[in-house]
């Protein structure tokens, strides 16, 4: 019998999953190969971090357009019954210089060697498994590294981000030469992989296993850290050998705000977390129209512009904020935001915004462990800087920083930037209702205010949650819609004043993943709009 002709990337009708439950343990991602890793360490007796940091590595290998070693991370867990947050995320080399970039003297790069923050991937893994994990590090990347090593299959997804990448890439190579290494790995024969082609990467499993047998040192102080230095220096790059070594992620105390009877918990700044809670804290003193009512979504977006006017102002590296979480996250300053919001759409001013480089995942195991996790390399495979003989793509993170003079986040040497990557929580009393997270930069804190007001205000289930069609507001009062939203509805929203486009590019509207304990059962939620899945046990 013959090949059937098919196309990947061609869908006559829309389709419909269901919510998956388990009861020993739980994987929540957005490619099936990783979540697969994940779902055998924990049968082999791993608890819900090994099957993070597993499924993590995993979604290195086989989302290398999402995400990379060369990233950074962000962790919320709850074990031993209370919350903890990792961050790593890393600086900007000490040698960055802002006097070239400031004030616009000179432009600043959006890819290649010297728009590279410190990669904060690895020693989040390395960290994560000797405070939490039950297995050793080279059994929770082993899965990771023999998946490099033998290859896998392309999806669709996957090939889209190839695609838009070498297009990318293929302008920015005469301007930036050491572009020419992710050509040697992600292009080996000069074209785009595609789908259903199967993909090797040699390199990439060899860095997983030094970083693994080493616990992190041959990236930091070792081989990997000489070989990113000497690609550095050979490319006239600003990170070198001592940024490297002198990197240590950090525990934080995640952030939250009260909502209807839960507490919704993010990362703290760097992260762009702290502008979900503003809008959902000024949300809870609004009357909300009932699901999917122009209304309702009107005072969402309103509320979200008005977040990320404060977030833009104020996110920065925590050492260098002058503005204080606790009074941006005030019952008294989110009542007089949402006193701003009338029955028209105003103007405000966003953040940063970007085209979707981040993975996002979800774990829970029989214990009552469970965990939120997020990495990214931004911008898809970031800098376009590669180290072949390693697999590691380097993150373009820089591109976070502000370059007005005064700003908090403005460019300087040793300073983390403004991290679009956001994990999510939710508890109620004392007890974990469990992880979510939608990513997709400046998507990510409007998908969380659409997910958790889903599940808390409309009791929708979590896949529900992640099907319901969503919205994207970008700038002024433009908003991006899906096309599954009623045309009524976007004309009601017109007439508001909200200037409404269809999109049809699906990963416009981030990627999410949901699970929710309830009692002994796990529910969990995956995305529609990518190769999501979650596996059960």
């Amino acid at each position: 019998m013959g090949d059937l002709n098919f196309k990947t990337d061609a869908f006559r009708y829309s389709s419909r999953r269901e919510c998956v439950y388990g009861k020993n343990g739980m994987v929540a991602t957005s490619h099936p190969a990783a979540a697969q890793v994940g779902l055998e360490l924990l049968k082999k007796g791993g608890n819900a971090i090994d099957a993070a940091i597993g499924t993590a590595a995993a979604l290195t290998v086989v989302e290398p357009g999402s995400n990379g070693i060369g990233g950074d991370s962000f962790s919320i867990i709850w074990k031993d019954n209370k919350l903890s947050g990792l961050n790593a995320s890393g600086p900007s080399p000490q040698k960055m210089n802002p006097d070239k970039y400031v004030n616009n003297e000179e432009d600043f790069p959006t890819f290649g060697i010297n728009i590279v923050t410190v990669p904060g991937v690895p020693a989040g893994w390395v960290e994560l498994n000797r405070k939490h994990g039950k297995l050793s590090l080279e059994e929770v990347l082993e899965p990771a590294a023999k998946l490099a090593e033998e290859g896998f299959v392309v999806t669709d997804v996957v090939a889209q981000s190839f695609r838009r990448s070498f297009k990318r890439f293929s302008k920015e190579n005469k301007k930036h030469p050491e572009l020419k290494s992710w050509f040697e790995v992600f292009a080996p024969q000069g074209k785009s992989m595609k789908a259903m082609d199967v993909l090797k990467l040699k390199g990439h499993a060899k860095g997983l296993r030094l970083i693994a047998q080493s616990k992190g040192k041959a990236f930091y102080s070792g081989e990997i850290a000489q070989a990113i230095d000497a690609f550095s220096v050979k490319h006239e790059g600003y990170i070198r050998y001592e940024d490297l070594a002198a990197y240590k992620p950090e525990w934080v105390e995640p952030i939250s705000i009260d909502y209807k009877g839960f507490k919704i918990w993010e990362m703290p700044p760097n992260g762009q977390g702290i502008v979900a809670l503003m809008a959902l804290n000024s949300l809870k003193f609004l009357e909300l129209d009932g699901i999917d009512h122009p209304l309702t979504l009107h005072k969402q977006i309103e509320a979200v512009k008005l977040a990320f006017s404060d977030g833009n102002l104020t996110i920065a590296d925590s050492r260098h904020m002058t503005v204080s979480k606790e009074r941006l996250l005030s019952e008294e300053y989110a009542r007089n935001r949402a006193g701003l919001i009338g029955d028209e759409a105003t103007e405000a001013v966003p953040g940063i915004k970007d085209d979707s480089g981040t993975v996002y995942l979800a774990t829970a195991d029989s214990e009552g462990n469970m965990v939120s996790y997020i990495q990214s390399n931004y911008m898809g495979f970031g800098s376009g800087a590669v180290i072949p003989e390693y697999g590691i793509s380097l993150n373009n993170r820089a591109v976070g920083f502000s370059r007005e003079e005064g700003h908090v986040n403005c460019l300087g040497p040793g300073k983390r930037p403004f991290n679009t990557i956001i994990p999510g929580f939710i508890t109620k009393g004392d007890k974990p209702v469990g992880p979510f997270g939608v990513m997709g930069g400046q998507m990510q804190p409007q998908g969380h205010v659409q997910v958790v007001q889903s599940l808390i205000d409309f009791n929708l289930n979590p896949q529900d949650a992640l099907d319901a069609p969503r919205w994207q507001w970008l700038k002024g009062n433009k908003v991006i819609v899906e096309p599954e939203m009623p045309v009524s509805t976007m004309n009601a929203l017109k007439n508001m004043g909200h200037e409404i486009s269809v999109e049809l590019n699906k990963g416009q509207f981030g990627r999410g993943q949901i699970i929710i304990k309830n009692g002994e059962a796990l529910v969990g939620g995956t995305e529609p709009r990518t190769d999501g899945s979650v596996v059960a046990w």
